[in-house]
């Protein structure tokens, strides 16, 4: 199984950048279905790169530990500063701004209830002390080379252990040497839980977050676009639920929406109706209204797509509503598409968010 993306070089990024210029890499996840099969990978070059996954699991976990497994796999050279793009808005959030509160309050939001993926946390928590991380938010699926190469090989772990196979590991570093590359996750997490409240210095974000050294704790300088990312404390606390809500609810959600329009779906049945809201209502291009049975029974017509949809407008009707307004390249030509996805209640993987209404619109 050999990923599709696949930047070339003519030496490897490691061997050619100083000792004192960022490592640049991309990190990533993949889930087909949300959850189901997921994948996580990072990437620098063709000769320095990982990849793994789980049988089951979500976008947002692969994104985490994307970002934990390149922490670990460079913990032998923590002197070297990290450049780590990534196209999920949570993943940085989590570590930049929210992570710091969410550890002073027990592992747990301001309305007291748990932070999902607490175990990826407290390790990613563990694997930033002492290390210089600058972290860069990138469009995804937009032709960026390192975050193309890295989306392919965390769609491609996803996509093996939906068949039950093995995902391609990929080289590592050039050492090679796993060992050396620092401890397992669950040993970081055992460290966090001795080591200070206080988070490690130097988690920056770029032209967004610096570290306040004297402090210990992320500053958001507010170049963050706030309808997506919401607000943040000054001082690096979790914001309350209302304001934190929509940057993790728009990452899922748009998710889903491209998870959607993904032909592996369409061949799980089962997969597939988690997806939707028992009262779907289905607006055809041609202006035909149809129920969820319909849209079960035709899932190419109502939701393939060559390409994920390129988002246009997302709002907020209400604290348990997202409406999507996307461009999408369907299987007659270029429409415009609204999709409302409702929040249906809280399940083991995190909120059940389910398609309530989809609207086709050819665009001339």
């Amino acid at each position: 199984m050999t990923p599709e993306a696949s930047p070339t070089r003519s030496a490897s990024a490691v061997e050619t950048a100083g000792e004192g210029r960022p490592l640049v890499a991309a990190a990533d996840g993949s889930a087909l279905g949300n959850p189901g099969p997921a994948g996580w990978a990072w990437y620098v070059d063709e000769d320095t790169w990982e990849a793994g996954g789980w049988p089951h699991g979500t976008n947002n976990m692969g994104e985490l530990k994307a970002v934990l497994a390149l922490l670990e796999a460079t913990a032998d050279r923590p002197e070297r500063p990290l450049r780590i793009l990534c196209d999920s808005q949570y993943a940085i959030n989590c570590i930049t701004r929210w992570m710091p509160g969410w550890k002073r309050n027990g592992w747990r939001k301001k309305d007291r209830k748990p932070v999902l993926n607490r175990d990826l946390l407290e390790a990613l928590d563990a694997a930033m002390q002492g290390r210089r991380c600058e972290f860069e938010w990138v469009k995804g699926h937009a032709g960026h080379a390192l975050n193309e190469a890295a989306d392919a090989r965390a769609r491609a772990a996803a996509t093996a252990y939906q068949r039950g196979r093995e995902p391609e590991r990929g080289p590592g570093f050039p050492s090679g040497d796993r060992a050396r590359a620092g401890a397992p996750a669950s040993q970081a997490a055992a460290s966090a839980r001795d080591a200070s409240a206080t988070p490690g210095s130097g988690l920056t974000r770029s032209q967004e977050t610096r570290a306040d050294a004297s402090a210990g704790t992320a500053v958001v300088d507010g170049s963050v676009d706030t309808a997506v990312a919401g607000g943040t404390a000054a001082d690096g606390s979790a914001p309350d639920a209302a304001r934190t809500a929509p940057a993790a609810d728009l990452d899922v959600v748009r998710d889903l929406e491209a998870a959607l329009g993904r032909p592996q779906l369409h061949q799980d049945p089962q997969a597939l109706e988690r997806h939707l809201h028992p009262d779907l209502t289905w607006v055809t291009r041609r202006g035909r209204v149809a129920d969820r049975e319909t849209a079960l029974r035709y899932p190419q017509q109502a939701f393939a797509q060559d390409t994920d949809p390129e988002p246009l407008r997302a709002l907020r009707p209400d604290p348990d509503s997202v409406l999507l307004i996307s461009r999408a390249a369907g299987r007659r030509g270029p429409l415009l598409r609204s999709s409302l996805w409702t929040r249906a209640g809280a399940g083991q993987d995190g909120p059940g968010w389910r398609l309530l209404l989809r609207q086709d619109t050819p665009e001339d």
